[in-house]
């Protein structure tokens, strides 16, 4: 099995490289990094937990695209919230992209490392041709 890496590296606050990939595919499944609501400028997206959920699904969307994939491949979300009261309303969001139904998913509270609202990774499954 071979490794690909997907994308190319982002920067972080103040351009710092940041050491990650945005997605690596092993085998038939892409692993996608962690998705906050960051701008295509670096700045965080304004706004409360509805303008950061569509900002977080757009950029997974991105790299999702990067990797030949969409949100119909996505087998797994993992989701961390800044605040609780948020859940519903991230919800709601987050349920847009999945009209088919979604993935698995586990969702938990947490200190993000930004001042973001919400982090999602994902991982897809997409079976390499031939």
């Amino acid at each position: 099995m071979t490794i690909e890496r997907i994308g190319a590296t982002k920067s972080g606050a103040g351009g710092q490289p940041l050491p990650f990939s945005p997605a690596v595919r092993a085998g038939d499944f892409i692993y996608v990094s962690g998705q906050i609501a960051m701008q295509d400028n670096g700045e965080l997206e304004p706004g409360g937990i509805e303008s950061q959920t569509r900002r977080t699904m757009e950029n997974l969307r991105r790299v999702l695209e990067l990797a030949g994939c969409t949100f119909d491949d996505v087998v797994k979300a993992n989701c961390w919230l800044d605040d609780p009261r948020d859940f519903w309303t991230f919800n709601r969001v987050y349920a847009e992209s999945f009209p088919n139904g979604g993935p698995t998913r586990s969702t938990v509270r947490a200190e993000l490392m930004v001042d973001a609202k919400v982090e999602i990774d994902v991982i897809a499954y997409k079976p390499l041709a031939g």
